[in-house]
């Protein structure tokens, strides 16, 4: 009797996704009580501006989570992870770096050349990924349909 190797990847590699997307809920979850709680420091404490970056850090970084669970949301319905939304995970988590330390005020002129050329490429595999997966799906529609499937 031959083991079906590919459905038994496709249900390990489904079983671990599930996981992922478990774990990062989970994560936003506690996330966003944590983010409740945070709002009384913000009242008790004196020094307003560090409870400010601390919450503006955590707000981006759920952003960032939500990006992921996203991806992993669409793996399940394609069981393809697709490039958007990994691109996107990853510009949200640099303009969530540059906002940190912008606002913070400890960001140097190198740096940010740095972070904005990264986010140019990022910007650009975007955009490509989008036109690949646009020209796919028109290749699918244009493909006859094979008998017998």
């Amino acid at each position: 009797m031959k083991i079906p190797y590919m459905r038994l990847f496709d249900r390990v590699t489904d079983a671990i996704f599930a996981v992922l997307l478990l774990f990062i809920t989970v994560g936003l979850i506690v996330g966003l009580i944590r983010l409740f709680f945070n709002l009384g420091d913000l009242v008790i404490h004196a020094d307003i501006m560090r409870e400010y970056q601390q919450m503006i850090s955590e707000v981006l970084t759920l952003f960032v989570l939500i990006e992921l669970s996203r991806s992993l949301v669409g793996y399940f319905s394609t069981h393809r992870l697709r490039m958007t939304f990994i691109v996107d995970a990853a510009i949200v988590f640099v303009l969530r770096e540059i906002m940190i330390r912008l606002f913070e005020g400890k960001i140097e002129v190198a740096q940010i050349y740095a972070l904005s050329a990264l986010l140019f490429v990022l910007g650009a595999l975007r955009i490509a990924s989008v036109l690949v997966f646009q020209r796919e799906k028109i290749m699918m529609e244009h493909q006859p349909a094979r008998r017998g499937d």
